[in-house]
């Protein structure tokens, strides 16, 4: 009979309180995903690329997954409080029929044990399913292919999200039912009326809300202008006013909830009684609501970040290989060697284009420095509009005096390459090169202002007129290479102004007959092995991959998305749980009330639409002042965070972030109509009149 009455008890529990219970089976399913990242297929691929980094990644997830612990003990302290509070006077029965202090705490702890273990059954097929599937789909998006994907079950996730989820769970649950199982029968039996709370003058309220939205509204133009990340001070001064602002927003908000009662907008059924339960919970949960409501600003924003970096686009792939000649032989000859090597091991078919692509520096003086000077262009640029973006671009420019130097004909073969038009220039032209990485889009348009007037440089004592647009195609396969200044010139002066001492690099592009049967990835994996077999570095020649740049690409993404949307999971569980439970909670607390309007005749109906007309304001206030500071959050994240060369794509990744936002609205939604139902039933319980002893 013992059993049975536990298993009834559990079952109505999970009931009653589905909500968190589905919040639970959430985070079981949000920390085996990140606990077997290492088991997914992008990162077994990265770890043979990226080793150091994927390793030093797996080493801070531990510390993810011990502060999510921390955050979910509260939540289950909490939640499990509301729980056992709404049983007082169930207990006081089983006490007052004969059952002891210590079968009471076994009992209330079997019926936990029992649940916890329910959710880790239903949580953890989920959970490895789910990772399964991720994987899959990751694999196939990056390229890698998922002919080679196997099951996997990564035992070490599964030990670490039982023993945590159950040492938090038990936790919580041991210190609440001890709690419990000693108070006496009348303490059980007595309601508790709500809080006592006492309430200040509508224009102290008034003057809170004021600041808090002074304070937003500063933090809002600090993050939205671009360097709040740039400095320390900046950025816990701008986190500083975000955090004191929403807290004294919502300190403040009834001032504002009390308009529509004092311009007489409350004629309606129970209306008065619903805007002073609303003012009621503002007044004493404030707290609870800005807390809330800065974790779904966390959520907001981590879920846009990481959706929005999962799809943005890096540069361009155009070359898949880069060959260089280390030898003390001269290179120029490097092409016509190499291709030899490669026919000798039947690689030449692997290719369909090798071209060269020569580097090399001013040689025409003994003094190689101030052998550069583009005065015309300081001047032009001291004229602009003044900026942080022509303050920098001025800055980085004045160091220019011993540029790099590229032949055209090479560059123009990457341009035909990339299915660009060719550059053409005279004999006293140059065209500017800037690496992306060195730049953004604002400064690329100044300096392409001033290149539109052909200004004059002079290298040495010789003028050159700089024209066209600034060029920033990848010179070669991985980054190795990144100029933040060169000169592009045409073929007679680069090997004049260099004596003919250049770097010489060539450039490979696969044959689709190689791809055609398995992914670029693969196809370029496969070559790795047989190059490598080759002992290339024996004979001076040395090589790098696309593998290298897409390697970086994806552990940036994985770093990124996988890190963000865990914790966005857990922020968003974590606060509409305890709004929630809260509300529940306060309801509970203020029975009595809705008692006596049932005595006074009022419909449940009439109940029910009140309830949720306070669940909306209860739940929508904190959901809404996320949403606006989302905004603004993931727009500053992203012009901090995001690289250069993805900041042209920045207005896509923010529509990218808005719809994430929308169905995260959506989610709160869900839960806002699973919290009326909750609500609905407990109302229907007060509707019997009940005597008072």
């Amino acid at each position: 009979m013992f059993s049975n009455l536990i298993l009834r008890n559990s079952s109505r529990s999970r009931k009653e309180n589905g909500l968190f219970f589905s919040s639970l089976v959430i985070s079981i399913v949000a920390f085996y995903i990140i606990l077997s990242l290492s088991k997914q297929d992008v990162m077994v691929f990265l770890m043979k690329l990226e080793s150091n980094a994927v390793n030093q990644l797996l080493m801070i997830i531990p510390v993810f997954y011990g502060i999510t612990l921390g955050i979910l003990f509260f939540l289950i302290y909490f939640a499990c409080n509301y729980q056992l509070q709404r049983r007082r006077k169930e207990f006081a029965v089983y006490l007052m029929m004969g059952m002891s202090g210590r079968k009471l705490f076994a009992m209330l702890l079997a019926e936990d044990l029992l649940s916890s273990i329910l959710a880790l059954v239903i949580g953890l097929p989920i959970a490895v399913l789910l990772s399964e599937l991720i994987s899959l789909i990751t694999a196939k998006l990056v390229g890698i292919g998922i002919i080679g994907h196997k099951f996997t079950f990564s035992l070490p996730a599964v030990g670490f999200t039982i023993a945590g989820f159950l040492v938090i769970k038990l936790t919580a649950f041991l210190v609440l039912s001890r709690k419990i199982s000693r108070q006496e029968i009348g303490t059980l039996l007595f309601d508790s009326s709500g809080n006592k709370t006492k309430q200040k003058p509508a224009f102290v309220h008034g003057i809170w809300a004021a600041l808090g939205i002074i304070m937003l509204a500063a933090a809002y133009a600090m993050a939205i202008e671009g360097s709040v990340w740039y400095e320390i001070a900046t950025m816990f001064l701008t986190l500083f006013l975000g955090l004191l602002g929403t807290m004294f927003l919502f300190y403040g908000i009834w001032a504002v909830i009390a308009l529509p009662i004092k311009a007489g907008k409350a004629n309606q059924n129970l209306s008065v009684f619903t805007f002073r339960q609303i003012q009621e919970n503002v007044i004493h949960q404030s707290l609870s609501m800005a807390v809330s409501s800065l974790l779904i600003l966390a959520a907001l924003c981590c879920f846009g970040v990481g959706i929005a970096s999962a799809n943005q686009q890096d540069k361009e792939h155009m070359l898949d290989y880069t060959f260089r000649d280390c030898s003390a032989e001269n290179s120029k000859d490097f092409l016509t060697r190499l291709q030899a090597v490669l026919m000798e091991n039947d690689l030449d078919s692997q290719f369909s284009q090798l071209s060269e692509m020569r580097i090399g520096h001013i040689s025409t003086a003994e003094n190689h420095r101030n052998e550069f000077q583009m005065d015309s262009v300081m001047e032009s640029l001291s004229r602009l509009p003044p900026s942080e973006d022509r303050n920098i671009l001025m800055n980085n420019l004045s160091y220019v005096d011993y540029p790099h130097l590229i032949c055209l004909s090479d560059y123009n073969r990457l341009l035909k390459t990339a299915g660009k038009p060719a550059l053409t220039l005279a004999a006293n032209e140059a065209a500017v090169y800037q690496d992306s990485d060195f730049t953004n889009s604002s400064r690329t348009a100044m300096l392409n202002k001033i290149l539109s007037g052909s200004p004059q440089a002079m290298i040495g004592k010789k003028p050159v007129y700089l024209t066209g647009e600034c060029q920033s195609l990848d010179l070669v396969t991985d980054r190795s290479i990144t100029l933040f200044f060169a000169l592009i010139l045409p073929d007679e002066q680069f090997l004049h102004d260099t004596k003919g001492h250049y770097d010489v690099y060539v450039n490979g592009i696969m044959s689709q007959e190689t791809t055609k049967d398995c992914s670029l990835i693969t196809a370029i994996s496969d070559l790795n092995t047989r190059l490598d077999g080759m002992n290339l570095q024996d004979i001076g020649i040395e090589y790098e991959s696309y593998l290298q740049t897409i390697s970086r690409q994806l552990f940036y993404m994985v770093a990124t998305s996988y890190i963000t949307i865990y914790l966005a999971i857990i922020f968003l569980v974590v606060a509409n749980t305890i709004l929630g439970v809260q509300f529940l909670m306060n309801q509970q607390k203020t029975g009595r009330r809705y008692q006596t309007l049932v005595r006074l005749g009022a419909a449940y109906e009439n109940l029910c639409d009140s309830a949720r007309k306070q669940i909306n304001w209860f739940i929508g206030l904190p959901v809404f002042v996320a949403s606006v500071s989302s905004f603004f959050g993931v727009k500053a994240l992203f012009q901090s965070f995001l690289s250069s060369q993805v900041q042209g794509t920045q207005e896509e990744m923010l529509l990218v972030s808005a719809a994430m936002i929308f169905v995260l609205c959506v989610v709160e939604y869900i839960y806002v109509t699973a919290i009326k139902g909750l609500s609905d039933r407990y109302l229907l319980t007060l509707m019997q009149p009940r005597r008072e002893e």
